[in-house]
């Protein structure tokens, strides 16, 4: 376990692009000073006991209980409860923080054996960096989707075969890789990038066929990042969530960067690339993850909500009642969906206790639905109060302007501070750059919503659910008649 300074330390030299200029330490950019304050924040949270954030492993060292590996129901409770308590500090506003990638890392050292089923064998190699990841608490990213560049062809058709990262030459010791892959959330400000392809590839695509570990100091490693929405800011007060919850999304490009053996999963294997997330429990670990921290952002988006009725006496209206309580079935669905699939989860046979995947998947097939219409409802019940504020803070703070503050910005319960200060957070959630990327995010979290309701679609009994059908069927006929 470590200190959040522990972890602002670790941050060595990278390649990070913003604005056309490089930013080699970025623990001195400006871009950065918000979302790895939150991370520190994080970290000390979990370093203290109090928290009870901490378990023992099962080879004597101490780790985050985010990462474990659930033996049993109970630690698998034990795992929601802690990274419930660490989405609460950005109240599920980091979507990437180092619980995410971690889960899938516990998901593939539950099942190790998958990865030997290869012509190389990869196992020590997962369970050593799954080891590492808990004794050394890391924050590892990934980067698992390839570039938009033309999804109507494979990798290998295009007439550049290195825009995806791909193998370029294999060596004794290692491989050198080079292209890129997309949306590394968080990779500016991780320890380590895990790499690999997500959407199936098929005949052909051998040399994309690759996962590995890689430090973002690496040689050749270069990360191009989105505009930043916090660092410019006038104030926290005046946006709470961009200047603190900005985790950053970066292209990750390759240029002829090495790798060495040890830190390779899956090489040159289409049908392992896949059987890595799907066939160990990674896939279910890391997307529990993402359910518990979305029920978070859920409930803490109905909260405003209620708040801002609150604020603005609408809370006895029916038309207002009646959107709270669709936000409130909203919020828990989420929530209520989650814990039903860890209650109703199971031993695997390698030793591990795992989530069920059609309560998990369930509510992940309606996300791009359920996230635009609780942020619609907000939206609704803001009204034009999130528009009616002062451009930030130094109205309120200048003298000749505060007057003019305090008696037509206010509400008949709360003052002009409270007021403002809700309506701004709720603007951050709803409005600002960093609120629409938000909504982007959750919206294509799981890839296009066919992929996340073709999850669901594949862990729901449907052959069960047919023969309940069937059966009833057989109970009448043409001639069937209605008994007395």
């Amino acid at each position: 376990m470590r200190t959040g300074t522990d972890y602002a330390d670790s941050l060595g030299r990278r390649q990070v692009y913003i604005n056309g200029e490089v930013v080699s330490d970025v623990r001195k950019s400006r871009y950065f000073k918000g979302i790895i304050g939150t991370l520190k924040e994080m970290y000390d949270f979990a370093y203290n006991p109090e928290n009870q954030m901490q378990f023992k492993t099962s080879w004597g060292t101490s780790g985050n209980k985010t990462f474990m590996i659930p033996g049993n129901l109970s630690e698998l409770n034990e795992r929601h409860i802690a990274i419930a308590k660490w989405a609460e500090i950005s109240m599920g506003f980091v979507g990437r923080s180092p619980d995410h990638v971690g889960s899938f890392f516990a998901g593939f050292a539950a099942n190790p054996a998958v990865f030997d089923r290869g012509k190389m064998k990869f196992s020590k190699n997962v369970l050593k960096h799954y080891r590492r990841l808990v004794d050394s608490d890391l924050y590892l990213s990934y980067s698992i989707i390839p570039p938009q560049v033309d999804r109507s062809k494979k990798a290998h058709e295009l007439p550049d075969t290195h825009i995806q990262v791909s193998l370029v030459e294999e060596r004794d010791d290692g491989i050198v890789v080079r292209g890129s892959q997309m949306l590394g959330t968080g990779a500016a400000v991780a320890d380590e990038l895990f790499v690999s392809c997500i959407p199936p590839l098929g005949e052909g695509d051998e040399d994309y066929a690759l996962s590995f570990v890689v430090p973002m100091s690496a040689r050749g490693l270069k990360l191009y990042c989105r505009p930043p929405y916090g660092f410019d800011r006038s104030s926290v007060f005046d946006y709470p969530m961009s200047t603190r919850f900005d985790e950053s999304d970066a292209i990750v490009v390759f240029d002829d960067v090495f790798i060495p053996w040890s830190d390779v999963f899956v090489f040159r294997d289409v049908k392992l690339l896949q059987s890595q997330f799907f066939e160990t429990p990674a896939h279910i670990y890391g997307n529990n993850q993402a359910q518990i921290r979305l029920s978070v952002k859920l409930r803490f988006i109905a909260g405003l909500a209620a708040k801002v009725a609150r604020m603005n006496g609408t809370d006895r209206i029916q038309g207002v009642l009646e959107r709270l309580g669709e936000l409130a079935s909203i919020a828990s669905m989420v929530e209520g969906m989650c814990l039903a699939s860890e209650s109703s989860g199971s031993m695997k046979e390698y030793g591990s206790f795992v989530p069920n995947p059609r309560f998990l998947y369930g509510p992940m097939g309606l996300q791009a639905e359920i996230y635009p219409r609780a942020v619609g409802i907000l939206k609704e019940l803001s009204g034009a109060g999130v528009l009616q504020l002062p451009s930030s803070i130094r109205e309120l703070e200048n003298p000749k302007t505060r007057a003019d503050m305090d008696k037509y910005v206010r509400s008949s319960s709360s003052g002009t501070v409270d007021r403002v200060k809700l309506f701004r957070l709720v603007w951050d959630v709803i409005g600002s750059e960093f609120a629409g990327r938000h909504l982007q995010y959750e919206m294509f979290y799981a890839g296009a919503p066919y992929v996340s309701r073709m999850y669901a679609y594949r862990n729901f009994d449907y052959n069960s659910a047919i023969e309940d059908a069937e059966r009833f069927m057989q109970k009448y006929d043409i001639g069937t008649t209605v008994e007395e």
